[in-house]
């Protein structure tokens, strides 16, 4: 049976997640591109998404890249995003925007929504814009760690994705932090500065912070909210 829409059924997403467990991200994401055609790559201009940009241009220069603008992104994340174009030719990024201006969200939902309900902040300028564009997509590449967050632990390097309903790739599941940067700095892979200013979690302006040495990396997203997650990753 297929599972939603999906080129691969969930057989074969749990099969092919076992023979990938102990391949290297560059595989799972050449293998990826061989069996899901319509695919994507979800760019938040973080540390792993850089690494994922530079390992999927690789692979395939034409590949279907977007990131999520919220209106409320860094400069410095914008900076990024210029640099990253330049460097890997990624002239077709799609920039995928909520419906609502930040305006018209302050006049439906009242003025900084983010700091009385930050939940129904992403839900407006994050997961609604990705339900959408996912719904274009049979997979889509994410930059998850399982030693990111406990509501990671669990990831796999494929699996299928029941909320948005298409085959999630995760190249980069079993990776460390340590992996991560030491393959940025081999690669000359483009950063955003903000990582060496203690923001190991980069989101929007006013749901981020910096945290200490020693701290749960996600501690400075939404920081005074029992809120770890945007709700892109279930």
């Amino acid at each position: 049976m297929c599972v939603g829409t999906s080129v691969l059924e969930l057989n074969e997403i749990e099969n092919l997640a076992k023979k990938l467990d102990h391949a290297s991200a560059m595989e799972i994401i050449r293998i990826a591109v061989e069996r899901i055609p319509n695919l994507t790559l979800a760019c938040s201009f973080g540390a792993e998404d850089m690494v994922l940009v530079d390992m999927l241009m690789q692979v395939d220069g034409n590949a279907s890249i977007f990131y999520l603008d919220t209106d409320l992104l860094f400069q410095e994340t914008y900076v990024l995003r210029e640099s990253a174009i330049q460097k890997y030719g990624l002239h077709s990024l799609r920039q995928v925007r909520p419906t609502l201006t930040l305006g018209e969200q302050a006049e439906a939902y009242g003025d900084k929504l983010w700091k009385r309900d930050p939940n129904a902040c992403c839900v407006i300028r994050k997961v609604t814009p990705l339900t959408k564009i996912l719904q274009e997509y049979d997979g889509w590449i994410t930059g998850i760690r399982r030693d990111q967050a406990q509501t990671r632990t669990n990831s796999q390097v494929l699996e299928w994705d029941t909320k948005f309903e298409l085959v999630k790739v995760n190249p980069l599941a079993f990776w460390t932090e340590e992996q991560m940067w030491a393959y940025i700095r081999c690669h000359d892979v483009p950063y955003n500065p903000l990582h060496d200013k203690g923001y190991p979690s980069i989101g929007c302006t006013h749901c981020t912070k910096s945290v200490k040495p020693g701290e749960d990396p996600r501690s400075g997203r939404w920081s005074g909210f029992e809120k770890t997650e945007c709700g892109l990753h279930k």
